[in-house]
C-alpha cells in the first residue's frame, strides 16, 4: 500500500526558511495570547509558558532563538529565571518585559544576562525589532 503525503497551500520547490523559534514566559494569560499573536503575525514560531518553572521543566530552551520573559511572575521571577538559564549554560538571548519599571531593573537584568528590558504595555514594535536584533546581531541598521 502506498502512502502519499499531500501538503496543501505550499509549493515544494525548496526548503522553506526556518522560522525563528521564540519562547514567551509570562504568568498573564492575556499577555501570552497577545504576544503569541503578535509574534506569529511577524512570522515567528512561538511556544508559551505560564511560569519560569514551566520553562525550566520543559526540554529547556534548546533550539529557541530568543526568550521573551516577564519580570514580575509568581514563583521564579524573570531575573531569577535568566540567572538559572545562564547557570545552565544556555546562551539564548533573553528579552525581559515588565510593567513595573524601577531604576535598577536594567542593571540587574544586564548582570543576569538579559539582553534588553522593554516596558509594557507599548512594546509591540520594540519587541519585534528587539527580537530580530537578538537573533541576527549586527543586521540592524544604524549600528556602528
Amino acid at each position: 500500500m502506498q502512502h502519499t503525503h499531500h501538503t496543501f497551500g505550499r509549493s515544494e520547490t525548496g526548503p522553506s526558511p526556518k522560522k525563528s523559534l521564540i519562547y514567551v514566559v509570562d504568568d498573564d494569560h492575556d499577555v501570552l495570547k497577545s504576544l503569541r499573536f503578535l509574534l506569529e503575525t511577524e512570522g515567528f514560531e512561538v511556544r508559551t509558558f505560564r511560569s519560569g518553572s514551566a520553562l525550566l521543566e520543559s526540554s529547556i530552551p534548546q533550539g529557541a532563538d530568543c526568550l521573551v520573559v516577564d519580570y514580575k511572575m509568581a514563583g521564579i521571577d524573570g531575573l531569577e529565571l535568566a540567572q538559572r538559564l545562564r547557570g545552565l549554560d544556555i546562551s539564548t538571548p533573553i528579552v525581559m518585559i515588565t510593567g513595573y519599571p524601577d531604576g535598577s531593573i536594567s542593571a540587574k537584568a544586564s548582570s543576569a544576562g538579559v539582553l534588553q528590558v522593554l516596558l509594557k504595555p507599548n512594546l509591540e514594535d520594540n519587541l519585534v525589532e528587539c527580537i530580530r536584533n537578538a537573533i541576527n546581531p549586527g543586521s540592524a541598521t544604524g549600528q556602528s
